[in-house]
């Protein structure tokens, strides 16, 4: 091949390569959905508003009216996209106070559509490459309204290559630009966690998903495991430049995984979180209030997932005494799961 044809290969082969979809490995929302607003509980009325260009589904409304000219209660919404996926599975997780229902292309994958607290439900579907129609509907009853959607990539194959258009050869483009996270080394008789359910994996700064993500590790590497939530949901690795959590679905523990330790260094340190004695995920975006009122003053939002210390609670334990990011306030108990620790052992203060 002269130097005048190679050169042209090559430019060809990057035009192929620069075309290519990234891969999908972080949390997707989904973008232009259409919301349609319905002053009933079925859909069997007219439509009285429509939202275009919605870009993801993360709504926390309370008791307001979601939109003009929609109830603050009793009413539905329906939100519908066309998005684009590599071929592989999917881990789809949709929250909702009160219901719940996803399609898709046409078919019922979740029905939740029924009165509750907030509430989350996980999926996964294997999807093909290309376009896919998805449909999330939302039911309100009464009191607080918030719906939440959206899914992570778990495995797959990525989406066919076409051949060069000079050669004919079919160019062979790197998975992930990602490089390999260095490998510690694994003190002997350690327990271990191998990454075997994602072909690239986020490890992040607490064990939660919506927590700051601190590095990717990759499909086949084995970290030492240095400690676990109450549940052994999460695990702390050991890795080069130091420790993060990784989601256990995604991973293969040697051994017992409640073997671990429990560590929670996350939720302890600090004046006065340290003298906490339970500790508490959120399961909605909530509102930190001065008092246990919702009439008080908000004095803070905490996020769906953050983590918080307990330090006290209500004498009917409708309400929990919070730190949040440093300042004390109150959130409503019935929005969050208790991951560590005896609510009963915290005093009522309030």
């Amino acid at each position: 091949m002269s130097k005048r044809n190679a050169i042209i290969v090559f430019f060809a082969l990057a035009l192929v390569l620069l075309s290519l979809p990234a891969l999908q490995v972080n949390a997707d929302f989904g973008t232009n959905w259409t919301a349609t607003y319905y002053n009933c509980t079925d859909f069997n009325c007219s439509a009285v508003a429509t939202q275009t260009g919605v870009n993801g589904i993360n709504f926390n409304w309370g008791t307001s009216s979601p939109f003009q000219g929609v109830n603050s209660d009793n009413f539905t919404v329906r939100f519908e996209s066309v998005q684009t996926f590599q071929q592989g599975t999917y881990e789809f997780v949709a929250a909702s106070d009160d219901g719940i229902r996803v399609y898709i292309d046409g078919a019922l994958v979740l029905d939740k559509f029924i009165g509750r607290v907030f509430t989350t439900d996980r999926f996964q579907q294997t999807l093909t490459a290309g376009a896919h129609t998805l449909r999330v509907e939302f039911l309100e009853l009464i009191d607080q309204a918030q719906v939440q959607f959206q899914y992570f990539f778990v495995s797959g194959s990525p989406i066919g290559v076409p051949t060069s258009p000079v050669t004919g050869l079919l160019p062979t483009p790197t998975i992930t630009a990602i490089p390999p996270t260095p490998l510690p080394p694994i003190p002997p008789g350690a327990q271990t966690a191998t990454v075997i359910r994602a072909s690239v994996l986020n490890v992040r700064a607490a064990p939660y998903l919506g927590a700051p993500r601190v590095g990717r590790v990759l499909r086949g590497q084995t970290y030492a495991v240095v400690g676990r939530d109450a549940d052994a949901r999460w695990f702390l690795l050991q890795l080069s430049g130091g420790q993060a959590w990784a989601w256990g679905y995604y991973l293969f523990v040697s051994g017992n995984e409640f073997t671990a330790p429990v560590v929670a260094n996350f939720a302890l340190s600090g004046d006065p979180a340290a003298s906490a004695r339970v500790t508490v995920q959120t399961q909605a975006g909530l509102r930190l209030r001065a008092a246990p009122t919702v009439l008080s003053e908000q004095i803070g939002r905490v996020p769906w997932g953050d983590l918080l210390p307990v330090i006290g609670k209500t004498r009917a334990g409708d309400w929990y005494q919070v730190v949040f990011r440093g300042t004390v306030g109150w959130i409503a108990s019935g929005y969050v799961d208790i991951l560590e620790g005896e609510i009963n052992e915290v005093p009522v203060t309030g």
